[in-house]
This record gives structure tokens, C-alpha cells and sequence, in this order.
């Protein structure tokens, strides 16, 4: 696999990440009270919001790590991993290219 592949797919996942955090900031928009929705579905409401907003903070730290990734793209330090200092395997970059632990540390 060459360089070029990853970088293409590091920098398709930055953008469906990016996209992904737009639509969830949409959805953990707050629910206004004069909304005349009914209470359980007001209730229903209330709990969709926080599980989008977990879902948005997951994303937020994704596309951070995405960046840090791509920032060493071209180093000695890219696809290495933080704690044990080994290269990650190219599949695993492949798979999940956020990834900045072998899949060992990350266990």
C-alpha cells in the first residue's frame, strides 16, 4: 500500500468526520419549551440529545486525532506508534486512520 492511498484515506475520513460533527451539533441543538411536542416525546427528546452529544464529543476527539495523524504524514513519526514506539501496521491505518496506538497499546 502506498502513501498516497493512506493520505487519500485520511483525508476522506477528516471530511466524513467533519460532515458527521455538523449534523450531530444540528442535532444537540437545544429543544425549545414553547415546542409543543408532548411530554413523552419531549422526554424522548431530551434523551436523543445526549446520546448525540456523546456521539458528537466521540467525533470531535476522531477528527482531532485525525489531524494529529495527518500532521506526522511524511515523518519519521507517521504511522509509529505513541507508547511503544513500533510502526503501526499499514491494515490498521487503513482501518482506522485516527489510530495513534499499535493495536498492542491499545489493548
Amino acid at each position: 500500500m502506498n502513501q498516497d492511498a493512506v493520505k487519500i484515506k485520511l483525508l476522506e475520513e477528516i471530511s466524513r468526520t467533519e460532515k458527521a460533527i455538523l449534523d450531530y451539533k444540528e442535532l444537540t441543538k437545544p429543544i425549545a419549551p414553547d415546542v409543543s411536542i408532548g411530554r413523552v416525546s419531549r422526554m424522548d427528546a431530551i434523551n436523543n440529545k445526549s446520546v448525540n452529544e456523546a456521539s458528537l464529543r466521540q467525533a470531535e476527539i476522531k477528527l482531532d486525532n485525525l489531524k494529529r495523524v495527518l500532521d506526522k504524514f511524511g515523518t519519521q513519526d507517521f504511522g509509529i506508534c505513541l507508547k511503544c514506539k513500533q510502526p503501526i501496521p499499514v491494515g490498521r491505518i487503513l482501518i482506522r486512520p485516527q489510530s495513534l496506538l499499535c493495536v498492542n497499546c491499545a489493548s
